[in-house]
């Protein structure tokens, strides 16, 4: 099992950063593929940023790219989503989510993953 905890959330204004960690524990954290996921009210959970097992590729929505930085430090088990130039359309939960299966893995696609966290609230003011 593993356990992944999400934190750094908040409100902000337009135009200002935020940065979002998450903290996995339970299985070897530097063998799971690990994304960023968002969901506003109303709306499906979307894909945001996702990074591989060694950091050494990472992926984007176009709605954040150029805005937002996703790494990850595999000695403190933590993945990071730095988030700048925040807009009020960015304003959702966020979760993050962890993928050990190579066959089921999907980087953009929540049915991707095999573990999420409980999510931490970003709010963007105009």
């Amino acid at each position: 099992q593993v356990q992944l905890v999400e934190s750094g959330g908040g409100l902000v204004q337009a135009g200002g950063s935020l940065r979002l960690s998450c903290a996995a524990s339970g299985r070897t954290f530097s063998s799971a593929h690990m994304g960023w996921f968002r969901q506003a009210p109303g709306k499906e959970r979307d894909f945001v940023a996702a990074i591989t097992w060694s950091g050494g590729s990472t992926y984007y929505a176009d709605s954040v790219k150029g805005r937002f930085t996703i790494s990850r430090d595999n000695a403190k088990n933590t993945v990071y989503l730095q988030m700048n130039s925040l807009k009020p359309d960015d304003t959702a939960v966020y979760y993050c989510a962890a993928a050990y299966s190579s066959r089921s893995y999907d980087r953009v696609r929540v049915a991707g993953y095999d573990y999420w966290g409980q999510g931490t609230q970003v709010t963007v003011s105009s």
